[in-house]
């Protein structure tokens, strides 16, 4: 009792995130610890331990009463009376007993009323009424209702055939108020009443049901069908077009070979014209020829019927069929409605019947809901608990207490949906308001919250652990910065700096891997800015040459002694002749897509350059690549084919970035000082350095230009994720793949919150993560199943580290079947050993494991910190991705 008063108290006052109870756990396993040593029902423990407070504070009163009778809290609280009314071999009794947690069967039951009812109500009722009768049978009667009710749901049962237990996963319904009148031994005449009337409505239901089932299954055949739809169907043959010969013979016969039509017509050309309808038939004969069409011959004839039609009908036959078709027709929608209209106000009645004033008077409040998810032998628990105070639900699952919705709720207790299901109802007394009030101060008469609602002894105590507690933060926060203050330390050492191929501006984003002018910051902000348009617009004010240093541009230029002249050849665009200083030009650079496509566009503008000068240049090949890589957006290329990934711009136009990002991020391509290796790319490279020069600062918001380019930089590392975790897959490691889909799983959802086009196909990466968990699952049963320790162990490693961490991953997202159906997949094998016999150790070690993975929680945990990537240029990460995109066996579009 000291240590569950400890233990309350705590979860009271106390500063910690969660409370641990392994103190008074363990006390309560030693009290209720069973001979068989086997895992107890959680009823079972909730009598046990019902039954040992009971006793404690009865010992209690007693040593405390003065003359009085002893009051036991847990009696009051908790325990009700029933009478027991009924008929043994013809004898009637009455037996009044005392009960606390009532129990319920759930099988056969669709909600909480109907189980209550089975409850209260054992063999024939009319037995117990009658005078003179031989059957057996009784009803329970409520006299005495506790004010708090506990209903134990029996969610478990024998099964004969395999010999083991297994749970009932059916859905049963419970209101958040309960009306419990109706079983209250007061109102058991009125009740019965009510309850022959139920029978009698019931047995009347029945009857039209069955009726109402054979107008929507008419026929004495396997395949039957509404009578409705089958009249409408022989009203529409009956109105179809009549064609006097065979289909068949028709669909054989050819034209003639001159194309001329004969003297006498064929019947297959002759056909009525006319209202094409079902109501009115067609009366006008009219000859048509038919045309001979060589190659179309071998289709359907356009003037026969596409469905059958009969072959000789009258239009006095017609008129009296398609008139005894419409009657009946309506007859039958007038009986089917009029059935169901009666259905629905039987179903209404019955559920009204004890609506009326004197059935309203003991509501009874869902108070807490205890949910178990897993199979008989083995789950994990958590309960919902009504706060009274904010009027709203809370989920405690573990060290996790969260806000809830009565939707979650209903999900998660009402069974039918994964294996959870409420297991336990507490209801509590509506009108005792002393069960949700707040406690006043006598003496102040403020209210008494958190510690000041505890006695004064366990008051005390919850301080001295919170002062522990601030101690332990003391000495953590400590700690931590011993690391921080070591770790600093060794970041001072200096290090050889890493060889380089070219000076590389630091900071600038690796996707462009084309390196800023080095008199530009990493995030440009003193830079103006200006747009493209504007820049334009200028042109016709100020001359090609205005803003270039023309005594140098003028001159032909001639290799200085330090440069170099090599040639260079470029994919897709030719070999080049380049003439720079040493280190002026990275060749990896001149490379990628992004100089390929500017180089090109540079070359095509050749003709407006020589003949208007460089800033004429500059436009036309902006123009023109800036039109490439629009075109190149607005394809749909194959999966293995990502122009995303080429062109950081092709990624900005297809999310629909702002016009100036884009523009600024072209005319950083075309002011790369990369572009300097020949006269006409070097002058142009300089117009677009003054185009960035005359940027206004109120032109680009830069902050948000940082973040597009974050983005596809995240999207880029994305797919590295996305492609080595594939890769992996392919060879079937499996474990290595696990963490590098997880991540571009996490990752691309991210990115695919913010835009359809922002990410890679969420189903791709999310059926190869589903695939990698169910490989690892069956690896990890099938070293459990070996019964080795090393490879057990090796297996429940697996399970712990890899595939648990992951669960609440796939479960998340309601919306994802296929994930939930695989989490089940992977559950039910390892439940299914709890059927098996097997070592002591193993089961012991099964038993320790399988709460873990039955946990239904969506909580995520923490992972490692993600896998290290390598470096990859744009042509290796594209080659790459494409080569493994086009060995999957499933590809879908990527994000398209």
């Amino acid at each position: 009792m000291r240590e569950l008063r400890y233990l309350f108290a705590l979860l009271v006052g106390s500063k910690r995130k969660y409370v641990d109870p392994s103190r008074a756990v363990e006390i309560l396993k030693d009290a209720f610890k069973s001979n068989d040593s086997q895992q107890q029902d959680v009823s079972e423990f909730t009598h046990k331990l019902l039954d040992w407070l009971e006793d404690a504070f009865q010992i209690k009163a007693e040593e405390e009463r003065d003359g009085e009778k002893p009051k036991n809290p847990m009696v009051e609280l908790f325990y009700g009376r029933f009478l027991a009314v009924g008929v043994l071999e013809g004898k009637k009794f009455e037996n009044t007993e005392m009960f606390g947690q009532y129990p319920l069967q759930v099988n056969g039951f669709k909600d909480l009323h109907e189980c209550l009812e089975a409850a209260m109500i054992e063999g024939e009722i009319e037995s117990l009424h009658s005078e003179n009768s031989a059957k057996s049978g009784q009803e329970h009667w409520f006299t005495e209702l506790p004010p708090v009710l506990t209903f134990e749901l029996s969610r478990f049962e024998f099964n004969q055939a395999l010999g083991r237990p297994e749970k009932i996963h059916n859905k049963l319904e419970f209101p958040p108020i309960l009306y419990l009148d109706r079983y209250m031994h007061k109102n058991r005449e009125i009740t019965r009443i009510k309850r022959d009337e139920i029978k009698r409505l019931k047995e009347y239901l029945t009857v039209l049901q069955q009726r109402l089932e054979r107008y929507l299954s008419y026929g004495s055949g396997p395949k039957r069908f509404p009578l409705v739809d089958v009249l409408q169907y022989a009203l529409e043959f009956a109105s179809s077009k009549p064609v006097c010969t065979s289909p068949v013979d028709d669909l054989g016969a050819s034209a003639p070979a001159s194309g001329t039509l004969p003297a006498q017509s064929s019947p297959s050309t002759i056909e009525q014209q006319g209202p094409s309808s079902s109501d009115v038939p067609s009366t006008s004969p009219v000859q048509r020829s038919v045309i001979h069409k060589p190659f179309t011959q071998s289709r359907i004839p356009p003037d026969l019927p596409m469905h059958p039609a009969p072959r000789h009908i009258t239009e006095e036959e017609l008129s009296v069929l398609e008139g005894c078709l419409h009657r009946w027709r309506t007859e039958v929608e007038n009986d089917t409605r009029d059935l169901q209209e009666s259905i629905s106000r039987i179903h209404r009645t019955i559920e009204l019947m004890y609506s009326d004033k004197t059935m309203v008077q003991v509501p009874y409040r869902l108070h807490a809901v205890l949910v178990h998810e897993g199979q008989a032998n083995a789950g994990h628990y958590w309960a919902y608990i009504y706060d009274h105070h904010q009027n709203r639900w809370m989920k405690y699952n573990d060290i996790s207490v969260t806000k809830s919705t009565w939707e979650e709720l209903e999900r998660d207790s009402f069974g039918g949906y994964r294996n959870a299901s409420a297991y336990c109802l507490m209801y509590i007394n509506d009108k005792e308001q002393y069960l949700i009030q707040e406690e006043f101060n006598k003496e102040t008469g403020q209210i008494l919250v958190g510690m000041d609602t505890l006695p004064s002894d366990l008051r005390d105590y919850v301080k001295e652990d919170n002062k522990r507690f601030e101690k332990e933060l003391e000495e953590w926060d400590a700690e931590l910065a011993q690391k921080a203050q070591q770790e600093k330390l060794l970041s001072q050492i200096p290090r050889a700096p890493a060889p380089s191929p070219a000076p590389v501006q630091a900071g600038e984003p690796e996707y462009l891997e084309q390196p800023s002018r080095t008199d530009l910051s990493k995030h440009l902000k003193e830079d103006s800015v200006q747009a493209i348009n504007k820049a334009i617009a200028e042109q016709e004010d100020r001359g090609p040459e205005a803003i270039m240093d023309t005594s140098s541009d003028n001159a032909p230029a001639q290799p200085a002694p330090n440069q170099r002249v090599v040639e260079v050849a470029i994919p897709d665009v030719g070999t080049f002749v380049i003439e720079s200083e040493e280190g002026g030009y990275d060749d990896e650079v001149m490379l990628t897509p992004n100089m390929q496509g500017i180089i090109m566009a540079i070359g095509k503008a050749r003709n407006v350059y020589d003949r208007c000068g460089p800033e004429a240049g500059f436009f036309k090949a902006i123009k023109l690549e800036y039109t490439r890589l629009l075109k190149l957006a607005q394809e749909d290329p194959p999966p293995e084919c990502d122009y995303r990934l080429r062109h950081a711009i092709v990624y900005f136009i297809q999310n629909q970035a702002p016009k100036k990002i884009i523009e600024r991020t072209l005319l950083e391509q075309f002011g790369d000082h990369n572009l300097s290796f020949d006269e006409r790319c070097r002058n142009i490279m300089k117009v677009a350095q003054a185009k960035l020069e005359m940027i206004k600062p109120d032109e680009v918001n830069m902050e948000e230009y940082e973040r597009w380019h974050q983005d596809y930089r995240n999207f880029r590392e994305t797919t590295m994720f996305l492609m080595v975790g594939l890769e992996f897959f392919q060879k079937k490691s499996y474990m290595e793949a696990l963490l590098y889909l997880i991540y571009a799983y996490q990752n691309n959802k991210e990115l695919l919150s913010k835009g359809p086009y922002r990410g890679h196909d969420e189903e791709l990466i999310s059926h190869y993560r589903r695939e990698c968990l169910l490989k690892l699952n069956e690896h990890a049963a099938a070293l459990f199943e070996s019964g080795d320790d090393q490879e057990v162990n090796n297996g429940l490693i697996i399970m712990n580290e890899l595939i648990v961490p992951c669960l609440p991953l796939l479960l998340v997202d309601e919306m994802e079947e296929k994930d939930i159906v695989a989490v089940e997949d992977m559950r039910n094998r390892w439940c299914s050993y709890l059927g098996q016999e097997m070592e002591p150790n193993l089961q012991e070690k099964l038993t320790d494991f399988l709460p873990k993975l039955l946990d239904c929680s969506t909580e995520i945990k923490g992972f490692n910190d993600p896998p290290k990537l390598p470096s990859y240029s744009t042509h290796e990460l594209c080659e790459r991705y494409a080569r493994i995109m086009l060995s999957l066996s499933r590809t879908p579009a990527d994000g398209r």
